[in-house]
């Protein structure tokens, strides 16, 4: 059983050595020990299906439960953050690409460009740095000149909205959102009612704006719209 144990956590290893150099783009919105540990426990719970060795099976996924924690701990440590988890790569620099860079993260130019689109910037230029994030998300701060006016910006003064929390959820009452923003079932029901809604089973979504106390109600039929103020 210990041998079997130890080459648990060999190959463990030698899999995350693997995937960390198939790059970046492999394994986008996951680390490669979180994606390591899911595949391993994956097939560990998967092999008594084709094998009689069921404490084999357990006592690899109690393994690679305690190696993830422990790799989970060292990524907090700065020395060993780096080999682990990699660290950002500036693929665009003041609107110009580093070819090298996209090419040691396994990005190709095609779906580097692709990324760029779909956050909503087309035209490279207009980028002051991308940088490909350890988890394979590409962040972009583009050029001053081109980023969103803010209203500070303006000197224009902005009301604070306040956070629309979801009271009803296809027709089911969310208690303890109520709660959060001071109100209870009967406030509901009487605002509810004072709008022409009396059956809940007609409501897909409901939210109270928290600073306002305004509710919108939508019955998932394209007619929503807020209705008291």
């Amino acid at each position: 059983m210990m041998l079997f144990i130890g080459q648990v956590i060999l190959i463990y290893i030698i899999t995350i050595i693997a995937i960390r150099l198939l790059g970046k783009a492999t394994f986008a919105q996951l680390t490669a020990h979180d994606l390591t540990g899911i595949f391993f426990v994956v097939s560990l719970a998967a092999g008594p299906l084709f094998t009689a060795s069921i404490f084999k099976a357990v006592a690899g996924i109690v393994t690679v439960v305690i190696i993830h924690i422990i790799f989970s701990r060292l990524t907090l440590v700065n020395k060993l953050n780096k080999p682990f988890i990699g660290h950002p790569t500036i693929v665009v620099k003041h609107g110009k690409l580093i070819k090298n860079n996209l090419k040691r993260s396994r990005f190709t130019l095609v779906e580097l460009l692709s990324n760029l689109r779909e956050k909503g910037y087309p035209d490279i230029t207009s980028i002051e740095f991308a940088l490909i994030e350890t988890n394979g998300n590409i962040s972009i701060l583009p050029r001053q000149e081109m980023s969103p006016v803010t209203p500070k910006q303006l000197g224009i003064e902005t009301d604070f909205q306040g956070m629309p929390m979801a009271v009803v959820i296809e027709g089911e009452i969310q208690h303890q959102n109520l709660k959060l923003i001071g109100k209870n079932r009967d406030w509901l029901v009487n605002e509810l009612q004072a709008t022409g809604y009396k059956d809940f089973n007609r409501i897909f979504y409901a939210a109270v704006r928290d600073s306002t106390n305004s509710l919108t109600v939508d019955t998932g039929e394209g007619d929503s719209g807020r209705i008291k103020e």
